[in-house]
């Protein structure tokens, strides 16, 4: 072994706590940015237009590899873009003209480009996982602080704008946008430091370099004894072609694909709707107070970042991650379902649920993503295919359902008259609370049904990508 692979860790090697954080900050950006996203009306159109980018990143990603060149592109592009929707018109100053067609043609291109980095961005970074390390329970932990830190970037994004609602109060039009800008670059400045860290600090799979030689290999079949690698044979091309690239259909024969896309999508369902309609619900249903529509908020990301914590220190196994998953989605039902029946002099009880939700969603959000790494398995050249199309169904399904239950928003039962003891069904309260508790009683039976593959004791092949 001393021939063998110098100054490398073995593939199946569990990563140090370093190496996950510098992971896991990686797409805070992409994070913080779609958080005052979802402030906004949730648009059809950019959603379909980003899950669309997603299926031609990945599959990019994987022809070309670079990993982290994708994700620095993709991560200028979000700043750049963001900047210029939420900034100021940038045709506008450079033509000199403040016409509506110019402002629309100018935001909306600027829309189409934030789309395709944070694709870029999303996929790459999602992928990398897969060809940083075959060990499951590192990949599973990468994931957990991924998900640390997406709260971190909601958490940083309501402070930012309590900072600047407090320091710049306003008192006209003007000085509104102004706050909304500030919050704005506020953001990419916060988004790219956390990038610039994941960056410096993340190793980008290479190939691998032997002792003597200044030979790269990238074909290299190696087999486990033990928790060693003892390389066997080097496999040489007389043609010089890089390892194939797996082709989609291998991914759409195999039928734990569907049920992780099934899952996957219900996980992002969960989390997705129930944000975009939970201010709605604690401020008009339970006629709380305004500031609960940001304390109640701030609780869950608080208590799904202590929890993801938590699920760094586990060893991970296929059954462990079902049960997880399982566990999740039963909270989200129970919870799903007070909330929907939930009367509003019961309100105070929302308190105790946000704490609950808090521990569903990082169960479900964890486990879920994790099981794509178990889909991936070894088969690292068709990663980054997966990540994206899964990520196309996320947002095709997110659009179209908030697009369904947004249409009804304003002509759900006038709530003013609701008895505080008997619950009026609104649109909020299907939004909040039936539809996650649905997708989570699904995404459990699929879970049930679901094999995940064991490491397989066959000669392993490791394509590094450069």
């Amino acid at each position: 072994m001393d021939d063998g692979v110098a100054g490398k860790e073995s593939p199946a090697a569990a990563l140090g706590k370093g190496s996950v954080f510098f992971y896991g900050v990686g797409h805070v950006l992409n994070d913080i940015t779609a958080a005052c996203w979802d402030a906004a009306t949730v648009m059809l159109s950019g959603q379909i237009a980003d899950g669309f980018t997603t299926i031609f990143a990945g599959e990019l990603i994987d022809r070309f590899g670079h990993f982290k060149i994708w994700h620095g592109a993709g991560s200028i592009l979000v700043a750049v873009s963001f900047s210029s929707v939420f900034g100021s018109c940038i045709p506008c100053i450079i033509f000199g003209n403040v016409s509506t067609s110019l402002q629309t043609i100018g935001y909306s291109f600027f829309a189409a480009v934030f789309n395709v980095g944070w694709a870029a961005t999303q996929v790459s970074h999602m992928s990398m996982v897969n060809c940083i390390t075959l060990n499951s329970t590192s990949r599973v932990v990468m994931a957990s602080c991924r998900n640390a830190f997406s709260m971190v970037a909601n958490l940083s994004l309501y402070a930012i704008a309590f900072a600047v609602f407090h320091i710049h109060p306003s008192k006209t039009t003007t000085d509104v946008e102004n706050q909304y800008r500030w919050i704005a670059y506020s953001s990419i400045f916060v988004g790219c430091c956390f990038v610039v860290v994941f960056q410096i600090g993340t190793k980008e799979p290479r190939y691998l370099h032997f002792k003597g030689t200044n030979l790269n290999f990238k074909k290299l079949e190696v087999y486990k004894i033990h928790n060693f690698f003892l390389v066997c044979r080097l496999k040489e091309d007389s043609r010089g072609h890089d390892y194939q690239k797996i082709s989609w259909i291998f991914w759409f024969k195999k039928v734990l694909y569907y049920q992780v896309a099934f899952v996957y999508v219900f996980t992002r369902l969960i989390t997705n709707v129930s944000q975009s309609f939970l201010a709605f619900y604690v401020i008009n249903d339970l006629l709380m107070a305004q500031s609960s529509k940001a304390l109640i908020p701030a609780m869950i990301y608080i208590c799904s970042f202590i929890i993801s914590i938590l699920l760094q220190e586990l060893t991970w196994t296929s059954q462990r991650l079902k049960v997880l998953f399982s566990v999740g989605g039963v909270l989200w039902v129970l919870c799903g379902s007070a909330i929907f029946f939930m009367p509003s002099n019961m309100k105070n009880i929302m308190y105790l649920l946000s704490f609950v939700i808090g521990i569903a969603n990082a169960l479900i959000s964890v486990t879920g993503v994790s099981m794509q790494s178990y889909l991936v398995g070894e088969d690292v050249k068709g990663c980054a295919f997966v990540y994206g199309s899964l990520s196309f169904l996320d947002k095709v399904s997110c659009g179209f359902a908030l697009w369904a239950l947004e249409s009804y928003q304003n002509t759900s039962t006038a709530l003013k008259d609701c008895n505080p003891i008997c619950s009026c069904f609104s649109v909020s309260r299907y939004g909040f609370g039936l539809v996650p508790a649905v997708c989570a009683l699904a995404g459990v039976v699929v879970t049930c049904t679901m094999k995940l593959e064991k490491p397989r004791l066959r000669p392993l092949k490791v394509p590094l990508l450069e």
